[in-house]
């Protein structure tokens, strides 16, 4: 009878075990699985040896300034912008979301008359956009230099300025307290779960001890 009761003791120590085991490798999967992509910016253009590139998770607030110099353009533009040497430097913001280009816009902070924003019709997203020239933020250049552009400071430049239209990015995209608040909770759910295996392996024991009391009396 004890060697019996033995037997089963081991079985269903080791059944706890394995489920203990199984319930752990699981959660650690899935808290160790990988993120989306931050949203982000990537600038390139006159000065620049390499991309500028600007990560939401690691840089918020540069990627939302530089975000809004684009974010709000009217659907339609002009067709005809000014010429060629008026223009000044060139800068392309390529914006990104979930790690994968999806607008992409070329700036002119210095041209005369005031900055200009030119979308092409191409885009990465394939989507149908039609191509024009818009007047940009009066803080453009201030902007781009802010997040590590070679350009001159603008004493003359005020916060704002024109625009208005389509949203690039969602907003919640560029939330860093969102990306805290989803590591806490996967932290959270994995101290629960590891709190459950052991309350299954304590009520378990103390079972199987009960049981091998009741046998030997």
């Amino acid at each position: 009878m004890v060697r019996k009761v033995r037997r089963l003791l081991a079985a269903v120590t080791g059944a706890l075990i394995a489920t203990a085991c199984s319930l752990t490798l699981a959660a650690t999967a899935h808290a160790a699985a990988p993120k989306p992509a931050p949203a982000g910016v990537d600038i390139t253009g006159d000065r620049l040896g390499q991309p500028l590139r600007l990560r939401a998770d690691t840089r918020p607030t540069e990627v939302a300034a530089v975000v809004d110099q684009v974010s709000w353009l009217g659907r339609t533009g002009r067709q005809r912008g000014p010429e060629a040497k008026n223009l000044g430097p060139k800068y392309t913001v390529v914006v990104l979301a979930g790690g994968r280009p999806t607008r992409t816009y070329d700036l002119y902070p210095l041209a005369k008359g005031g900055p200009r924003v030119y979308r092409p019709a191409k885009q990465p997203d394939l989507s149908k956009t039609p191509a024009g020239w818009f007047f940009g933020r009066l803080n453009m250049s201030e902007t781009l230099r802010s997040v590590g552009v070679p350009l001159e400071r603008q004493f003359d430049t005020v916060s704002g300025g024109v625009g208005g239209g389509e949203r690039v990015i969602p907003e919640d995209s560029l939330n860093p307290v969102q990306d805290i608040d989803d590591a806490m909770g996967e932290l959270q759910r994995l101290l629960l779960l590891n709190v459950g295996v052991v309350l299954v392996i304590t009520t378990g024991l103390a079972g199987i001890a009960l049981l091998i009391r009741r046998r030997t009396r």
